[in-house]
C-alpha cells in the first residue's frame, strides 16, 4: 500500500483505532446528533383551512413544522459537481470524531468542527470523483473487506457487529465505508497520476545514507503534526483556530482524531504521524521546539511561512545507536487490591506490609510463594519492550538489576503493585534503513508534496453549491 506523508514516515495506513482516537482504545459512546428544522417566524393563525371528506379534521392548508424533523429526512448541505453531501452525512462523520474524544466537545467548538467535517467530506468527494474520472473504481467487495478487517482488529468481532456499534453511537457503517473508499481511491489515483513521474536517483539515496552515517548518535524524533494552512488574509483566524485545538488537546482531546479532521497535510490520513525524522529535516520553527521536548509533550501553534503547525513528540531515539528502551524485558507484576470503602489508614498499613514483603524477595523464583502469603496477584510478561511501558516507569525499570523490583506504586482505588525484573536482553545497534527503504521514503515525501498541489487544483476547479 502506498504511504503518503509530509516528510519521512515509517507507519502504515491505520485501522479504525488510529482513525478515531489514541491510546489504542475505542470510546464511541456519545449519542447521535439529530438534524433539527430551522425555526420559522412566530406562530400565527392559518390563512386558510381545509377539511377532510368526513368533516372530522380542521387542518391548515400551509402547515409550518416546529421542533425536530424526522431524523431519516435528508436534505442537501453541499453539492459538489452534482454530488450531494447531506446534513446526515455530516452528523454521522461528526459522531465518529466526537466519540473519539469521549463526546466532550465544548459548545463553542461544535460548529467549527462540523464546518471542518464538511470540508473533509468535500475533499473526500473530490478525490473519489477524480479517481472515477480516470476509471479507478473501488468496488464494494474491497471496501467491505477492509471494513471487516477494521472490525476484527479493533473489536475482535465481525462487520455486522461494528456496523451496529457505529449506529448505536450516532454514526453508521456507510459513513466509515465512504471514508475507506475515499482513502483507497486517493492512494490509487496518486499511484497512477503522480508516482510514475517521481524519480529519486541512486546518488541522492547514497548521499542521504552518508549523511545519516555522519549523523550517528544524533537524535531522531517520532513526531505527530497538525498542519493548518494560512494566507496573509486569514492568518489571524487560522491562529485562533489552532489555539483552540491546542487547548482541547491539553484537556485530553485525541491528537490522532484532531489531526484527521483538521490537518491539511496528507498525513491527516494517518492521524498526523510524521514517522521518525531528524531535526535537520524539519522547518526551523519545528526543529527548535522539538529539540527541547520530551516524549508526550505538545508544542504550538508554531508559525511557518505557509501556516501553523501543532507538534506532538511521540518518541525519541539516537541515529544508528542502540536505544536502551528497545531492551526486551521479562517482568513479573505483583499486585494487591483493596475492598471498596477501605479506610486510608487501613490501606496504608496493608500497602506498607506489601512493600516489606517485596523487599524480602530475592529473585523471581520466590515471587509466587511470597505473593501467596499476603494474597497478592502475580502476572508475568516475558516479551515486553521497555519503550512500551508507561513513560513514568521506563527509566525506573531500566535502572533495575535482575531480581530487583520497583518501589510500590498505585492507589487504594486502583490497587498497589510492583514490577520485578526477571531478565533483560539488550538491543542490537540499529543499522538504519536500507537503500530501498530510504529511496521509498524520499519518493513518498515528493509524492506528498505533489498530492497537496493536486488537491488544491481539484478544489479550485470544483463547482460547489451550499444550501
Amino acid at each position: 500500500m502506498t504511504r503518503l506523508f509530509r516528510l519521512l514516515p515509517s507507519v502504515t495506513l491505520p485501522g479504525l483505532r488510529q482513525a478515531l482516537m489514541p491510546g489504542l482504545a475505542l470510546a464511541m459512546l456519545a449519542p447521535a446528533y439529530a438534524q433539527e428544522a430551522q425555526p420559522g417566524p412566530a406562530m400565527v393563525a392559518p390563512a386558510t383551512v381545509s377539511t377532510d371528506t368526513d368533516g372530522n379534521l380542521n387542518l391548515p392548508s400551509n402547515p409550518r413544522f416546529y421542533g425536530k424533523m424526522d431524523p431519516n429526512h435528508r436534505h442537501a448541505t453541499a453539492i459538489i459537481n452534482g454530488e450531494i453531501i447531506t446534513g446526515t452525512d455530516i452528523d454521522q462523520r461528526y459522531a465518529l470524531f466526537a466519540n473519539a474524544n469521549g463526546g466532550k466537545i465544548p459548545p463553542e467548538e461544535q460548529e467549527r468542527l462540523r464546518a471542518q467535517v464538511l470540508r473533509n467530506l468535500i475533499d473526500e468527494t473530490l478525490q473519489i470523483q477524480e479517481a472515477k474520472g480516470v476509471d479507478i473504481i473501488i468496488d464494494d467487495d474491497e471496501v467491505n473487506q477492509r471494513f471487516g478487517y477494521v472490525a476484527q482488529q479493533n473489536m475482535g468481532k465481525d462487520a455486522p457487529a461494528l456496523d451496529a456499534y457505529l449506529t448505536q453511537m450516532g454514526s453508521s457503517g456507510a459513513s466509515l465505508k465512504r471514508q475507506i473508499r475515499g482513502e483507497l481511491a486517493w492512494q490509487r489515483l496518486l499511484r497512477r497520476n503522480v508516482q510514475p513521474f517521481i524519480n529519486v536517483s541512486d546518488s541522492e539515496v547514497r548521499e542521504m545514507m552518508d549523511r545519516m552515517k555522519a549523523a550517528k548518535g544524533t537524535e531522531e524524533f517520532h513526531l505527530g503534526e497538525i498542519y493548518l494552512a494560512a494566507t496573509d488574509e486569514n492568518r489571524a483566524q487560522v491562529l485562533a483556530s489552532a489555539d483552540k485545538i491546542v487547548d482541547q488537546l491539553k484537556k485530553g482531546g485525541s491528537f490522532v482524531g484532531y489531526a484527521r479532521q483538521y490537518s491539511q497535510a496528507s498525513t491527516a490520513a494517518v492521524g498526523g504521524d510524521l514517522g521518525w525524522i531528524r531535526l535537520a529535516q524539519l522547518p526551523a520553527a519545528i526543529a527548535t521546539a522539538a529539540a527541547s521536548m520530551s516524549p508526550g509533550q505538545l508544542a504550538g501553534p508554531l508559525a511557518l511561512p505557509g501556516g501553523y503547525s501543532i507538534v506532538y513528540v511521540i518518541d525519541k531515539r539516537q541515529v544508528l545507536t542502540a536505544d536502551p528502551r528497545d531492551a526486551l524485558l521479562s517482568l513479573k507484576q505483583i499486585s494487591i487490591s483493596f475492598a471498596p470503602g477501605t479506610a486510608e489508614k487501613d490501606g496504608a498499613a496493608k500497602a506498607g506490609e506489601f512493600a516489606r514483603m517485596v523487599k524480602d524477595i530475592h529473585g523471581c523464583g520466590q515471587v509466587d510463594a511470597a505473593a501467596a502469603k499476603i494474597g497478592a496477584t502475580v502476572v508475568g510478561n516475558d516479551q515486553i519492550k521497555a519503550r512500551d511501558l508507561p513513560m513514568a516507569l521506563q527509566d525506573t525499570v531500566l535502572k533495575l538489576a535482575v531480581g530487583e523490583a520497583t518501589p510500590p506504586f498505585g492507589s487504594i482505588e486502583d490497587g498497589v503493585r510492583v514490577l520485578l525484573l526477571c531478565g533483560r536482553d539488550d538491543p542490537k545497534v540499529n543499522d538504519g534503513p536500507s537503500f530501498d527503504q530510504l529511496q521509498t521514503q524520499l519518493e513518498d515525501d515528493r509524492v506528498n508534496k505533489r498530492a497537496q498541489t493536486y488537491l488544491r487544483d481539484l478544489r479550485r476547479d470544483a463547482v460547489i453549491e451550499y444550501n
